[in-house]
């Protein structure tokens, strides 16, 4: 099980941690959401989760809780440009499909 930072995305993380107090890292999960079931989270974590599992990566430490684990496992997390903005990306290979508006995704297992 793993989830990767690329360089720019742990860079972004750890400038992040650094300026919030009490983080311990970034938790990245999913929530019910959208068209197609799943939509990405972050935020800062101040308290681990009793069900977290951490990954760490040169001293950059990601939180995903026990139901989010086997729909984001494997993820590589980027941050990119988009547009005038800036954003977390994320190449999930649980992801079979994803709404038109690209805010949601839905694994095999749910299409069946």
């Amino acid at each position: 099980m793993s989830i990767t930072l690329t360089p720019a995305a742990h860079a972004r993380v750890s400038q992040f941690v650094s300026r919030q107090p009490g983080a311990l890292g970034l938790r990245f999960g999913v929530k019910r959401t959208g068209c197609s079931g799943w939509g990405y989270v972050t935020e800062m974590v101040t308290q681990a989760g009793n069900d977290d599992t951490v990954f760490e990566q040169d001293g950059v430490r990601v939180y995903v809780d026990a139901a989010s684990l086997p729909l984001v496992d494997g993820t590589a997390i980027d941050f990119a440009k988009q547009g005038l903005g800036e954003v977390f990306v994320f190449d999930n290979p649980n992801a079979k499909a994803e709404c038109g508006c690209g805010e949601s995704f839905t694994t095999d297992a749910e299409k069946a």
